[in-house]
């Protein structure tokens, strides 16, 4: 799939949102609320990338910069570096991933920290016992009143948030930090009592130590990974993508600057 992308639109002009409209075949009003947040937002999937190049160059004809991501290709990606153990020393990070490779980042190369919350829904169902009043058992217990016992099946919905932080450091690929699956034994003394304050402490230190990057947390939020992604396609199983579409275009901003 080939989603296109817009993104570092000036202003949302009622000429600008008619005709990006009259492009997507979607009323102004969709158009606005895709539009929400300044961007960027997926506006559009195609399995043809051919399909997916022309209506780029629509939509950039109408006045917005695009780009084409082919979400396979994201997927696929195995240069992801996800961390295990870390150790912040003064002027770099050293992360080891789970087969045991070792690298050093300095701090100074580090330039772009996202952070985000990987949602995952289940729904199961199960049997629910209950205790009702029976009509039958109270009028043969000469008005005394009497309870059945009743089992019905329920579906029961849950969900887990997992936090994660997405590291950028020039052309490298992206060093992915996920709450559950850290080990926080390089904090030494000043590690944390739980999971979630590690990785909190984790990121408000990165911060400290890297000041020039930039940093970004719309990931954090189902509302904010909706509005990146579109109406079609879900937080759930693309939040890869996201950051992915974060990086790109955040990269691209700062370069400019």
């Amino acid at each position: 799939m080939h989603v296109v992308v817009i993104h570092d639109w000036q202003e949302e002009t009622p000429v600008l949102i008619q005709s990006l409209a009259g492009d997507l075949g979607i009323t102004p009003y969709e158009m606005r609320q895709r539009m929400i947040g300044n961007g960027p937002a997926v506006v559009a999937c195609f399995a043809d990338p051919h399909q997916a190049k022309d209506m780029a160059v629509k939509l950039t004809r109408s006045g917005v910069a695009t780009m084409i991501v082919d979400t396979e290709a994201v997927r696929c990606e195995t240069g992801r570096f996800r961390v295990r153990r870390f150790k912040l020393t003064d002027s770099y990070l050293q992360i080891e991933a789970s087969n045991g490779l070792s690298i050093e980042i300095h701090y100074r190369d580090i330039d772009l920290l996202l952070s985000g919350t990987r949602i995952l829904g289940q729904a199961e169902m199960k049997t629910v016992t209950e205790r009702k009043f029976s009509l039958g058992k109270t009028l043969l217990s000469g008005g005394i009143p009497m309870t059945k016992t009743v089992k019905h099946q329920e579906e029961v919905n849950t969900e887990e948030r997992e936090n994660i932080l997405s590291l950028y450091a020039r052309e490298r690929p992206a060093v992915v930090f996920s709450q559950s699956n850290l080990s926080y034994e390089g904090f030494g003394t000043t590690m944390k009592l739980s999971r979630e304050l590690n990785f909190s402490f984790l990121k408000s230190e990165l911060r400290r130590l890297c000041p020039a990057a930039g940093h970004d947390d719309r990931l954090l939020n189902r509302l904010g990974q909706v509005r990146l992604l579109g109406p079609t396609l879900s937080p759930e199983t693309n939040l890869d993508l996201a950051f992915d579409i974060l990086d790109r275009t955040l990269h691209r901003r700062r370069k400019t600057l």
